[in-house]
């Protein structure tokens, strides 16, 4: 569900004409509805609600400080991968102690960050992990909370790109060897192990893969409680899938997620973190475009547009798909025709769509990408030195920028001519 509906004919968040927003920031421009963001939120919240958990919100989704915010005032944690992200929950004004710190490659400077700045724990994803920030610890006089992340070497049937919980995948330790590092990790100075992490993919929308994982999960508990760790927390990741197309099979609930998390570890009396990200911010989020151009080729109809794939990577990098539909909502019967749609970059990856049925369109029409929120302004670029895409938050009958778009000025101006040349 999500708060992008027509109104007398005009597509709106919540209660905000989409039109309006592009009238008076431009296009092209993401728009998210503070509405879906509470109430995704709060499907997770009472998905978990028979045991203590955090639910971590996956910063990488979606990183603007005003999603931050709402989420942290909302009660959740934030999963970081990065220094950087690990900078922006704290700038949101998510303390240290709801903040979980995810990624194969931490650096020294990041792991002091977060030590200096407060953190809930490490996700460890190495042996060489492991040391290096026991080092650091132990200099500090600190000690690092930790939970190891395991790979239990399970299929998430998902795409090849985002599937994480395989054995050739370069995520966390292998689910043999995961005895062996809790034992090096409670000889090393400067960590508390707290608990296990397993995360297996994005976008996941079948619930068996989950299963067959957090069974591996249960059973590695119960034997590290038999070596004599104390394990207190369970960080079961994210990845639940949401439906790009609204043609397709819905996927799995949040309550029924969470479900699953129950019969596979309820009964180990942890505390339950998980990380959803996409399925937050995935359908609160659409992307606003205009057309440029109508052009006709041989045998097929290009609609361009002036969003492009340096606004919206997610079709050229996974060939993933967006349902786009029309700002003004077509009449009852209205003819419709396939055009390939596509963006103003110089590559032949920068196709959003090809064969796509839509009514008839001209210069100055608007469209929307539907099911935009996650990896779309997150992973924007300024590529053909295109400024980068502005984002707009929507509550009720008011909206805010929440990222301008810099000038084309600005965007020169952070380069330097050195003197020599």
């Amino acid at each position: 569900m999500d708060h992008f509906n027509y109104q007398n004919g005009h597509l709106c968040a919540e209660d905000v004409r989409l039109s309006r927003i592009a009238a008076e920031v431009g296009t092209p421009v993401y728009v998210y509805s503070t509405a879906t963001l509470t109430r995704h939120f709060g499907l997770f919240q009472q998905a978990l609600e028979w045991t203590p958990h955090l639910v971590c919100y996956a910063v990488k989704a979606n990183s603007n400080l005003a999603i931050l915010k709402l989420m942290g005032d909302l009660g959740a944690g934030m999963d970081v991968v990065s220094g950087g992200e690990y900078a922006r929950a704290k700038a949101a004004g998510v303390p240290g102690e709801r903040i979980v710190f995810s990624g194969v490659g931490k650096t020294i400077a990041e792991m002091r960050m977060a030590l200096e700045g407060g953190i809930r724990q490490f996700n460890v994803e190495s042996e060489a992990e492991l040391q290096a920030l026991s080092q650091l610890a132990d200099s500090m006089g600190a000690v690092a909370p930790i939970a190891i992340r395991v790979n239990p070497d399970v299929d998430a049937k998902t795409h090849e790109k985002i599937a994480t919980g395989k054995s050739e995948n370069k995520f966390g330790i292998p689910i043999a060897k995961a005895r062996e590092v809790y034992a090096e990790a409670a000889r090393l100075p400067g960590l508390q192990v707290v608990g296990v992490d397993m995360h297996i993919g994005s976008q996941l929308t079948d619930l068996d893969p989950y299963r067959q994982a957090y069974a591996k999960m249960a059973d590695l508990v119960r034997a590290l409680r038999g070596d004599g760790h104390t394990i207190t927390r369970l960080d079961m990741g994210g990845g639940l899938g949401i439906p790009y197309r609204r043609d397709n099979n819905a996927p799995p609930l949040p309550i029924e997620y969470g479900q699953v998390i129950r019969d596979a570890v309820g009964d180990l009396g942890c505390e339950i973190e998980i990380e959803p990200g996409r399925n937050i911010v995935g359908n609160a989020g659409i992307l606003l475009a205009s057309v440029i151009y109508l052009k006709e080729g041989e045998g097929r109809d290009f609609l361009i547009l002036d969003a492009a794939m340096n606004d919206l990577l997610r079709p050229a990098m996974y060939g993933a798909h967006h349902d786009i539909v029309p700002v003004n909502e077509p009449t009852l019967g209205a003819e419709v025709s396939a055009m390939d749609v596509v963006g103003p970059v110089c590559e032949t990856g920068d196709t959003f769509q090809k064969g796509t049925q839509l009514p008839a369109m001209m210069a100055g029409d608007l469209v929307a990408f539907r099911s935009a929120g996650a990896y779309g302004a997150a992973m924007a670029s300024e590529y053909n030195t295109r400024p980068l895409v502005p984002e707009v938050l929507v509550s009720g009958d008011q909206f805010a920028v929440i990222r301008a778009r810099p000038s084309i000025e600005e965007i020169l101006a952070r380069d330097t001519i050195p003197e020599w040349l």
